[in-house]
């Protein structure tokens, strides 16, 4: 089928790739014109503005988006929804906050425009294994959208999981969930490292690969690190977060809904952040001044 796809950073471009290759006529736009000439060279039709996207598809048009969360997805929502007629489609595969595809799809209810959100999983292995799809809207779009479902994700890798925001707002679970799981390994190793026993870690994480109950894709991308950079000496620790696990943490303070690792995970990738910690230094501050204890400057 026809799609429109905007935005070619590492996942866009291996998602078209992947549309291409099951014969969909993609029509792509970037603002990178290098990148648009790539997507050509894969078998894409490139476009030159989002007025030429939107003119070279059939109608009833479908636009997937894929561009950072925030203001340029904002802004790239209104500027599509501008050009498109009664009965498109406007699909946003980034990572957005629920609350802002509610809002969104009731603003383009008016002009008779359907929303799709669709929490995509898979990074940049996506190409070859697929994508994992969690896909929030009303049924009929959705049900019309489904052949691009089914050759983005692998075998039952897509789900109709609810009604719009509901694709994001499980995605936002999952990156909880994963930001925790990412945790554990980090501290289990970290104590492995620490031990007397010269441990082998990349052996240990190829080992748990087979058969225990910890193992995980994340746990195979730990064991390729590792058999690189056995001590991930050529690393520095500092870790980025993407939004979700703010968002996921803010949900839960309002329904009452502990999450403890997801908060001890989310706080660490701060702490990483930070050269020198203000609150360390006033513990030390303060074990100095009621008990005497050393200090270093």
């Amino acid at each position: 089928m026809d799609i429109g796809f905007i935005g070619l950073g590492k996942m866009g471009m291996n998602m078209v790739t992947r549309l291409q290759r099951d014969r969909h006529r993609v029509v792509v736009y970037d603002r990178s014109a290098d990148l648009v000439k790539q997507a050509v060279g894969v078998g894409c039709v490139g476009a030159s503005s989002l007025a030429d996207l939107v003119g070279q598809l059939k109608g009833p048009r479908a636009v997937w988006i894929m561009v950072p969360s925030g203001a340029p997805t904002e802004d790239t929502v209104q500027a599509v929804a501008a050009l498109l007629q009664a009965g498109d489609t406007v699909i946003d595969g980034g990572n957005t906050r629920f609350h802002d595809d509610v809002r969104r799809a009731a603003d383009l209810k008016k002009k008779q425009l359907h929303y799709v959100d669709a929490g995509t999983s898979g990074g940049i292995w996506g190409l070859t294994i697929g994508y994992c799809l969690m896909v929030g809207g009303d049924e009929a779009p959705v049900k019309q959208l489904a052949p691009i479902f089914t050759t983005l994700a692998p075998e039952e890798g897509w789900a109709h999981v609810g009604g719009v925001g509901a694709g994001h707002y499980v995605k936002m679970v999952h990156n909880g969930i994963e930001y925790s799981m990412m945790q554990g390994y980090a501290e289990g190793f970290e104590l492995m490292a620490k031990s007397d026993y010269q441990l082998n870690l990349a052996k240990i994480a190829d080992l748990w690969m087979h058969g225990s109950v910890v193992r995980s894709w994340l746990l195979e991308l730990a064991a390729g690190a590792l058999k690189e950079d056995p001590r991930l000496e050529q690393l520095k620790g500092y870790v980025q977060d993407s939004g979700e696990g703010r968002w996921m943490i803010a949900d839960a303070i309002e329904k009452d809904v502990p999450v403890p690792t997801l908060a001890t995970a989310l706080f660490t990738r701060f702490r990483s952040r930070q050269s020198e910690s203000f609150a360390e230094k006033m513990l030390a501050a303060l074990r100095n001044a009621f008990g005497g204890h050393a200090i270093r400057r």
